[in-house]
């Protein structure tokens, strides 16, 4: 079965970005990579954190604004739990929910799931050219929201429309140049069809 092993970030400042996500709390989950490929706007994905309460998206929302982040919908309540999202310095946008809408306990900034949306033009179309690269599908909701099965690696991989998920994290859904993104399988290379680019990576170990 194929699988996310691996995601990578192109920066323009490796340094800077290497604070920020050590600080953030992804430090390890995510692979950072020099680049100064042309971008403007949406780059058509967002990373999304699930964690356990509303103090554990309050804690990494403050880290990500204390290290330099910006607030693209700050920590609320919704309908359907509490979450806010952020900008990263490099371009990157993160989202932090929880279903839950009132605390339990102290927050521990605990990563319950990792999720890489990816913003696809026709989800039924780039879920059949996954499905063709050896991926499986774990959920499916019609034309709106594909999930992938998990391999050993650190996130998840799942389809969103561009236009909803630009909604979602709240910016416009227009954008140009690179996605400054990089995805990594035992499969090797391939494009998919909003041209997010895969290259070969060794299977990471499984975990204890």
């Amino acid at each position: 079965m194929t699988s996310l092993a691996s995601v990578t970030l192109e920066v323009a400042d490796l340094s800077a970005a290497d604070r920020f996500y050590t600080a953030f709390g992804l430090g390890t989950q995510v692979r950072l990579r020099a680049s100064d490929a042309p971008t403007t706007g949406f780059r058509g994905f967002a990373l999304a954190l699930t964690v356990a309460q509303p103090a554990d998206v309050r804690a990494f929302v403050d880290a990500a604004l204390d290290a330099g982040a910006t607030t693209l919908k700050p920590a609320s309540k919704s309908f359907w739990g509490y979450g806010g999202v952020v900008r990263a310095p490099d371009g990157t946008i993160l989202k932090v929910a929880s279903s839950a809408k009132k605390d339990s306990g102290p927050a521990t900034r605990e990563i319950e799931e990792l999720v890489l949306l990816l913003g696809a033009t026709d989800v039924t179309a780039t879920k059949q050219f996954y499905v063709g690269q050896g991926l499986v599908v774990a959920k499916s909701f019609g034309s709106k929201y594909v999930e992938f099965a998990a391999g050993q690696g650190p996130v998840k991989l799942a389809l969103y429309g561009r236009r909803a998920l630009a909604k979602d994290v709240g910016v416009p859904v227009d954008g140009t140049g690179s996605h400054r993104l990089v995805l990594g399988s035992a499969a090797g290379s391939f494009t998919d069809p909003d041209g997010y680019g895969w290259e070969p990576v060794a299977a990471p170990a499984p975990t204890a």
